[in-house]
């Protein structure tokens, strides 16, 4: 364990299609921490999201909703980078009061498995640029670098990952949380389309997919993938490092 003080807000900042939904699932088997799902991304693209069973309709007011609750509970969240979030940019006491971590992908995996839900989408959607900068933030509010997970890690090997992200932010690794029942959980139901692969797993485990359009013959998702990159890759030169399995 590191003598960081247990967080009481931890969030997981990801690009959409970037395996963070599995990582969710795990916070919420773990049991010691109340649980929400994209408020940020709800706020924005359904005008109002749910913390706890309190609705909010505004950056501001989640952003006041999310301390309440800490104060009675930890509070881990997920959220998504296809909207930006300028209320959270501009609240740098959250950027500094939240434990704020990061999960990658490789663009040209996330802009194949984007397009084929979302065949509008735009190029800031994919969000990796978008995560760049609330790490940036974090980073220059905090004087340090925030966490990044790379889920190919986390795919790779589960349980060094995931101990390795407990032990970088100050929370006890419990391994029976790597495993979890199957199904839709009620807060994904509203954009389940996007969480019905997670739905059928029970673990950290690669789901085979092949997509009709990719980089390679799409020109267009290869521009997208292409302008995220560079972003994709300074995130990746943070990445927290993963001890191989079975070391100390």
């Amino acid at each position: 364990m590191t003598d960081r003080e247990t967080p009481r807000i931890l969030a997981l900042w990801s690009a959409p299609r970037s395996r963070s939904t599995a990582f969710l699932r795990m916070m919420a088997e773990r049991g010691d921490y109340t649980v929400v799902h994209e408020p940020f991304s709800h706020v924005v693209d359904f005008g109002k999201a749910d913390v706890a069973g309190r609705t909010v309709r505004s950056e501001s007011e989640l952003i006041t909703a999310l301390r309440e609750l800490s104060a009675r509970t930890p509070v881990f969240f997920k959220d998504t980078t296809d909207f930006p979030y300028p209320g959270l940019l501009a609240d740098t006491e959250f950027l500094a009061e939240a434990e704020h971590t990061f999960i990658i992908r490789h663009p040209r995996e996330i802009v194949a498995s984007h397009y084929a839900l979302n065949p509008d989408l735009t190029r800031d959607e994919i969000g990796v640029a978008r995560l760049g900068e609330i790490y940036d933030a974090v980073a220059a509010r905090t004087g340090r670098s925030p966490v990044v997970v790379d889920s190919d890690d986390l795919l790779a090997s589960p349980e060094p990952t995931v101990r390795a992200y407990c032990t970088a932010v100050g929370i006890g690794f419990r391994p029976e949380a790597l495993n979890w029942q199957p199904g839709l959980r009620e807060e994904w139901r509203s954009t389940r389309a996007w969480h019905e692969s997670t739905s059928r797993t029970s673990g950290f485990t690669k789901v085979a997919s092949s997509y009709s359009d990719t980089v390679d013959n799409n020109p267009l998702l290869a521009e997208f993938a292409n302008y995220h990159l560079p972003y994709y890759l300074a995130l990746k030169a943070g990445r927290m490092p993963v001890p191989e399995a079975g070391s100390n």
